[in-house]
This record gives structure tokens, sequence and C-alpha cells, in this order.
């Protein structure tokens, strides 16, 4: 046994009160509006929230109860279930199962990034760059993946004798699929570097990001020889945010014993391309990217970076359907130009859970957008995120969320 007898009787106190808020009627009918919602039959605003940095201001230390390292992150999956029902006016889907990811490894890319620390516990880092000039590139490996199924078989054990009685344990493969290669490439380049490089060392850059294309293919090709995807038609996490309920996944002819690519979700992000110009965006990240997300059966495209003058390029990578729009998109702009025809992921600004937290600001913040998504018959999911902190005031989120709910239902 893994556990104390202590940490078994709090993790599966825990999961029974997780399968309670299962049989809430509302998770049905949650999970129906996202099915509706992903397969843009459905222009109701759906909303979720994810605290991010804010979970230890949230669910602080003093509020977990078990030691061992094992279970108590297991106690933090579960107490996280439960604050976001009882807390959250969202959408979020609570399922009755219990996941045991499939143990994978990689061998990496050949290089490690290196950052330079901040003074302050959570400031910012700086870039060290390790590839300094093309020939570095050469260092640079394609990563071999493993299956370990003697960890896989023992985890599995462990959480269906904890668990099995109470929830449902599943084991899965890789289900969450997200390519950030130039969030990859400017950790090993520099950031700086690399805005220089499309100036002075094109052809270094785009022998760069040939090398991730094919890393990345060769990995997704160890996958399937390996047979290590499993579907995310569910509620696994999409793109930037986002759950991948739809009835259009998998495809005619799937197999639940060895799932394709094209039964999948995937997405791509390139946020470090921010301030870059759309001609630039289109030569040095989102061809490699397209092509990563080509055999995908649905994709999302985005993250943190403004995509407003960008969207006519993301609207050719195949299959899109979940497109981010940040903080600093123009709504009104984004909204005319998607209309119903993808969703409209709008990230609202985090930072309006900090300081003076005025109310009247987020309710109008809010009705912006609303209202040009209802004249343009949008696809519109809000979803909070990237919340760094809430100053210790867990209650703002509750207040966020009431106040969201309240505008989506006027």
């Amino acid at each position: 046994m893994i556990f104390q007898k202590s940490e078994r009787d709090i993790l599966r106190d825990l999961a029974n009160r997780v399968a309670e808020i299962t049989e809430d009627p509302v998770m049905d009918r949650r999970r129906k509006m996202w099915v509706e919602h992903n397969s843009l039959r459905s222009t109701y605003p759906l909303m979720l929230i994810f605290p991010e940095g804010s979970w230890a201001e949230l669910l602080p230390d003093s509020e977990f109860r078990c030691s061992g390292q094992k279970a108590r992150e297991m106690e933090h999956t579960l107490r996280r279930r439960i604050y976001e029902y009882e807390h959250f006016q969202d959408d979020m889907v609570v399922e009755k199962e219990w996941i045991v990811d499939k143990c994978i490894h990689n061998t990496g890319w050949g290089l490690e990034a290196r950052r330079i620390p901040s003074p302050e516990s959570r400031g910012a880092w700086h870039f060290d760059p390790v590839i300094e000039e093309p020939s570095d590139l050469k260092i640079l490996r394609f990563p071999e993946i493993s299956y370990d199924p003697e960890t896989t078989r023992r985890d599995l054990e462990e959480s269906q004798e904890l668990f099995g009685d109470i929830l449902t344990v599943k084991c899965e493969g890789v289900k969450h699929l997200s390519y950030h290669l130039m969030n990859h490439y400017t950790a090993l380049r520099g950031l700086e570097e690399v805005m220089i490089d499309m100036h002075t060392e094109p052809g270094m850059l785009h022998d760069a990001m040939a090398f991730l294309e094919e890393g990345h293919h060769r990995i997704l090709r160890q996958y399937i020889d390996q047979n290590l995807l499993s579907f995310n038609n569910d509620n696994t996490y999409q793109n930037s945010g986002g759950n991948g309920y739809t009835d259009e996944l998998p495809k005619p002819g799937a197999d639940p014993g060895r799932v394709r690519p094209c039964d999948m979700w995937a997405g791509a992000e390139a946020q470090e391309m921010a301030q870059v110009s759309p001609a630039f965006h289109a030569e040095f990240i989102l061809q490699y990217e397209k092509r990563l997300l080509e055999p995908f059966g649905l994709t999302g495209y985005g993250c943190c970076d403004d995509l407003t003058r960008k969207l006519d390029d993301v609207f050719t990578i195949p299959h899109i359907r979940r497109i981010s729009i940040s903080p600093w998109s123009d709504v009104a702009v984004c909204a005319e130009k998607l209309k119903g025809n993808y969703i409209f992921s709008w990230k609202p600004n985090p930072a309006q859970l900090v300081g003076g937290f005025n109310t009247d600001l987020i309710r109008s913040y809010l009705r912006n957008t609303l209202q040009a998504a209802r004249a343009n018959r949008c696809v519109l999911e809000i979803i909070l995120k990237d919340t760094h902190t809430c100053e210790g005031r867990p209650e703002r989120f509750d207040e966020w969320t009431r106040i969201c709910r309240e505008e989506i239902m006027s």
C-alpha cells in the first residue's frame, strides 16, 4: 500500500464528494451544451474558469491533509474539482472518473534551455541562449518515444484499488496535442535573438522551424505506431482554453482500440510572435504549424497574442474550429470576422481580479464583448485564465463569475 490509512480515508472521502457532484443534473445539461457549442450549433455563450497561478490562494497549503507527494497531488486534483463546483457559476463539467495517464518517456531534443532567474520568488526570468549560431542547430536531436507498460499497470492497479468502487478509473494515452514551436525555439535561442534573426539570419530560423516540425511529425508517428493516442472529444482541455466535447469526433470508421489523429482535436500557438507582422507570422511559423495540424480532425489556434490582423491567415489552418481572442484583441473586428463559423474563444483580461476590483468596469467590459458576439451570431466562450494572483481574495473569482453569468443571461 503506497498510502497511509489516514491518506486513503481522506482521498476516498473527497472522491465520494466528487461522485456526488457528478450526479447533479446540471452536468448532463452542460455536457450537451458543450457538444452543441463545439459543433457550432449554438450561439449561447459558455464560460470556464481556470485560476492557474491563483490556485495557491484559493486552496492554500493549509487546506491539504495528506503528507505523501503522490497522495497530496491526488488530493489537490479532487479538491479543485470540488472547489470549482461549489464556488464558480461557470460551465465546467465534472466527470465521474479518475484518469491514469500511460507512462510515456521522451528522450528530448538534445538541448536544454537555460534561464537567468529573477531575484524575486515570482519575478520574471530572462533568456540565456544555448543556440548562438547556425552550427549549433546540429546539436539538436529528434526525440524518441517509449512506453512503460509495467509502470502504467502499477499506477492503474493502485488507482483502481483506491477509487474503483467510487469513480470510473480509466487508463488514457496522449489526449492533449498542442504545438509550441516558437516557444520551444525562443527558449533555446532567446526571444530578442529570434526577432533579429528574421532580418539577419532568416535561413537559420527556417532551418530551426523545419527541424522542429519534422521532429513533431516523427513524435506523432511514434504515438501512432505504439498505439498511444486516446480520443479527446470529452472534457480534455483544448488549445488555450475550452474542452473537446463534440459529436463530430471521432470520424467514421474509428476504432477505440487504435485512435487516429483524424479522430482527435489538436492545437498550436505562437504568442512569441505577437508583435510580428502578419506576413512574418505566416512565413516564419504558421506554415510549419499548418502542416503539423493537418492530420487532425478539429484544430484550435492562438493563446495570449492578438490575432486581430492575422485572422485571415488563421482561417487557412486545416480543420480550424477554435480561435483564441486575447485580452488585447479588437473584439468588434474579431467578432465580425469569426461570425458563427468558428469558436470565438475569448480570454478576458485577468488583471481585473487585482487592484480595486471595479465591478462596474468588469460588467461593462463583459457586456461589450457579449454585445459584439451577439450582433454577429458568434459561438462565444469566455475563458478566464492566466490569473497569477487574486491578491489573497479568492472571493473575487466567485464575484467575477456571478457578474459574467448575469451578463450572459441578460
